[in-house]
């Protein structure tokens, strides 16, 4: 499906755009654009893929943009079929402070973006949602739970046929920029205890190709306004800590440090609420957009008499990994391979 065209990725220059580019770029894409605002992060990956997909690597092509500049979005959008919206901002800390920042970026960012798809003709836009947006309890997880109502409703708005509007939300994705285990290997490397929170708190544990997944499933399979979501297992902070340590430093020591403010004990991939409209697809789960207009006169004589089967999908009624099974998980990244690789040459 994405012989010859031009795909642009919002946040482009983060962990799921690398893994994109990774997947796509020796592929028979056209062209892949990279909107963000990082300039030194754009010649850094432009230098990246210079190096290592020399013949690939005339099929990027980068924009200096922000998704809270419409008209920035824009002038990266000519031309473009298909869309991966994955600018965000992500940290639980930096959005708690900032929450404003935070519906900027998010909540109009995202406006932003599916407005100029609609003029642009894009044909399909794929958003990337967090497991945090299901019950929020921080500033994070309520923008990109206000993201999502954003992406539902817009897609209201206009035809699948002219552009299609889908959401993917997904857990935590293991060794992205910003995640714990970078953070614990730099801790491991300073000759410092690692950190963890809360031992028994649990975690939805998927790699970047995983996440890959998802959004290729929602560009084939998805419908404008579903949210889609993938079954990932999970483990708890304790056995993820367990694993790194065994992989890297047997024996280093773990220090419990308490939980934080915004944290949660376990997240949530489908809420009790969706439950009552998702669709089992086996791998992931569908939850259609609500097509009902505003005439609430029939919401007093209408309503559903049965209720879906289906319950809520947590981190704490998943699959939960054992110690050698994470171990395992994390022995296929090849953030990790390369890890072990330079520790060994020491």
């Amino acid at each position: 499906m994405f012989e010859g065209k031009t795909l642009l990725i919002t946040g482009g220059t983060g962990s799921f755009g690398n893994a994109v580019l990774n997947g796509f770029l020796s592929s028979d894409i056209g062209e892949i654009r990279i909107l963000s605002r990082d300039e030194k992060k754009q010649d850094d990956m432009r230098h990246q893929y210079q190096a290592r997909f020399p013949e690939y690597s005339d099929k990027i092509k980068f924009y200096i943009g922000d998704v809270r500049d419409i008209q920035s979005v824009r002038n990266a959008m000519h031309d473009v079929n298909y869309i991966f919206h994955a600018a965000a901002l992500k940290q639980v800390p930096s959005c708690e402070f900032f929450p404003v920042e935070a519906v900027k970026t998010n909540v109009l960012g995202t406006e932003n973006v599916l407005t100029a798809a609609i003029d642009e003709g894009v044909k399909s836009v794929i958003c990337l949602s967090t497991d945090k947006a299901a019950y929020p309890v921080n500033a994070m997880g309520t923008s990109k739970a206000m993201m999502e109502k954003v992406i539902v409703a817009k897609s209201r708005t206009v035809s699948q046929d002219r552009t299609k509007i889908c959401c993917t939300r997904y857990g935590n994705v293991m060794c992205s920029r910003g995640s714990v285990i970078p953070l614990w290997l730099e801790q491991i490397k300073a000759g410092k205890p690692i950190t963890i929170t809360e031992p028994d708190m649990t975690r939805f544990v998927m790699s970047l190709e995983e996440a890959v997944d998802l959004v290729l499933f929602a560009f084939e399979k998805g419908n404008s306004g579903d949210i889609l979501v993938q079954k990932a297992p999970a483990c708890t902070i304790k056995v993820l800590a367990e694993a790194v340590v065994e992989l890297f430093a047997p024996g280093h020591k773990i220090k419990i440090i308490g939980i934080r403010h915004g944290e949660k004990m376990y997240e949530t991939l489908l809420t009790n609420e969706e439950c009552a409209n998702a669709v089992d697809l086996g791998k992931f789960y569908r939850v259609p957009c609500d097509k009902r207009d505003l005439n609430y006169d029939k919401f007093f004589i209408h309503g559903d008499t049965e209720r879906n089967i289906l319950t809520e999908f947590n981190s704490n009624n998943t699959k939960l990994l054992s110690v050698e099974q994470v171990k395992e998980k994390l022995f296929s990244l090849s953030y990790v391979k390369n890890e072990l690789k330079a520790w060994e040459a020491k």
